[in-house]
């Protein structure tokens, strides 16, 4: 036997070989989420389900979702609970199947091609068969697998970066639900306060002893503090609702009944000290290095590189197919051959792919220094934002409302004492009222900085505006003392 008819057995054998190699990689979207579970596990110290359910949580989330609604919700369970249940978080998990299938796609052999032809001259009949197989994806597979994987890895990236963002939204909307609620109680408090100092008002003023103005005052109380009730009402309403979004809740579980969500009555305390290892001073480094979306910024550069790479050597190679053929006659004669097949660069020369290709790396390029320039900055913004909350909120708790308190029990003993009347001790009431709202609202502050200092270390935080819109604030008119002359 020749070294010319060993050629096409040697190369039949080698491709079947690696079809039949390639053909073992097999489809299991379920590993898939394996490096997201790890990063959320590592980075927010939250455990992640498994391949998500196609029409509802398992039986094991579903169980732990009751345990975890037995109970007034932490912040931590929070957390948990939107892992669990959010319906968001599960499609992204389920779409990582689908990059995960292209990646086992680009590891497969391309299918051959199949050719048979009849021709007939006179009487002579002959049919020719042929098997095509696309070289040039064949020569290009390797590097086509690589790209697939990083596409893969990078999906993986992307889709922890989204599960680690709704985690801190759902934080974030934990704090200001908890806060409303708060807010909530402490405003009808004051307006059961107003309602009554109204009524008294009224009849001191039917008694004679009451002026129009001090009644008046304590009637534009009354309605202030109605006021305000009412926009805390609402206020808790809306965060109620958001936070429900973020916990993927409806039904049973949205109400306040048994098996609904429960909330605590206030925020946690603030830490005795900052938290400790953002003193350190790499820490822009640090969140340079583990800061996901930084991440996917190299990965897109990497990937645009390869990408430009691959376009420049199959230039001319993708349209290449090599095969062979059999053909036989009705006189029984019987011939065999080969052939290839380039596809000739005429009117598309691939310039515009390659242009294509490089203005695609140098956007990502610029993309990423955009990215490196704005982690660090929110980083600092995040940092500076969690430490000015807490000291506002620390100076609030230790110095203005113990002063505020002092001011109270020593007018209650000049009432006692009947130095005062009633009306100056509900005035001296009502000016603690902003005192109040203001550490109230410094708590909720500080929490959500908390919340987005946690963020910006693995990726973009929200961060709001110090002071923006939260629980409602009293009017200026609310703290104006009365007067009870006659």
């Amino acid at each position: 036997m020749t070294a010319r008819t060993l050629m096409p057995r040697r190369l039949a054998l080698a491709l079947g070989s690696a079809a039949l190699l390639a053909g073992c990689a097999s489809v299991a979207p379920e590993q898939a989420i394996a490096p997201v579970q790890a990063a959320v596990q590592r980075h927010a110290g939250q455990a992640l389900m498994a391949w998500p359910d196609a029409s509802a949580p398992s039986d094991a989330a579903r169980a732990r979702i009751d345990q975890l609604l037995a109970a007034p919700l932490s912040i931590d369970g929070a957390a948990e609970l939107a892992l669990l249940n959010h319906r968001g978080l599960q499609a992204a998990l389920a779409e990582l199947g689908i990059a995960q299938a292209e990646a086992v796609q680009a590891a497969r052999w391309p299918n051959p091609g199949f050719t048979l032809s009849r021709t007939r001259s006179g009487t002579q009949v002959e049919w020719e068969r042929g098997l095509h197989f696309g070289l040039g994806r064949l020569l290009l597979m390797p590097l086509a697998r690589a790209l697939e994987d990083e596409r893969l890895a990078r999906a993986q990236t992307r889709t922890a970066l989204q599960v680690l963002e709704q985690v801190s939204a759902t934080r974030r909307a934990w704090v200001e639900a908890v806060a409303a609620q708060e807010a909530l109680r402490y405003r009808r408090q004051v307006a059961e306060a107003a309602q009554a100092g109204a009524e008294l008002a009224a009849r001191m003023r039917a008694a004679g002893n009451f002026n129009r103005l001090a009644q008046a005052r304590e009637q534009a109380f009354e309605a202030d503090a109605a006021l305000q009730l009412a926009r805390a009402e609402r206020h808790a309403t809306a965060t109620r609702e958001r936070l429900l979004r973020a916990l993927g809740l409806w039904g049973d579980q949205a109400g306040d009944g048994p098996g609904g969500l429960r909330l605590p009555e206030r925020l946690p305390d603030l830490p005795a000290t900052p938290a400790a290892p953002f003193d350190r001073p790499d820490l822009e480094a640090v969140a340079l290095a583990q800061r996901l979306d930084v991440q996917l910024a190299r990965e897109d550069t990497e990937r645009a590189e390869r990408l430009l790479g691959l376009t420049r050597g199959s230039r001319f190679v993708t349209a290449l197919e090599v095969g062979g053929t059999r053909s036989s006659n009705s006189e029984g004669e019987r011939s065999r051959g080969w052939e290839v097949g380039l596809e000739l660069p005429i009117f598309d020369p691939g310039d515009a792919r390659i242009a294509r290709a490089e203005q695609t790396l140098a956007a990502a390029r610029h993309r990423r220094a955009e990215v490196a320039i704005n982690a660090r900055s929110e980083l600092r913004e995040a940092w500076s934002q969690y430490r000015h909350a807490g000291d506002i909120a620390r100076h609030l708790q230790t110095e203005v409302l113990p002063v505020a308190q002092r001011v109270s029990a020593e007018n209650l003993l000049r009432y006692n004492g009947m130095l005062i009347g009633v009306f100056e001790l509900l005035a001296d009431a009502r000016a603690q009222i902003g005192a109040v709202q203001a550490a109230l609202d410094a708590r909720r502050e500080f929490w959500l900085a908390d919340a987005d200092l946690q963020m910006a270390l693995l990726g973009r935080p929200a961060l709001a505006a110090p002071g923006a819109a939260g629980a409602p604030t009293s009017s200026p008119s609310a703290a104006a003392p009365t007067g009870g002359g006659h």
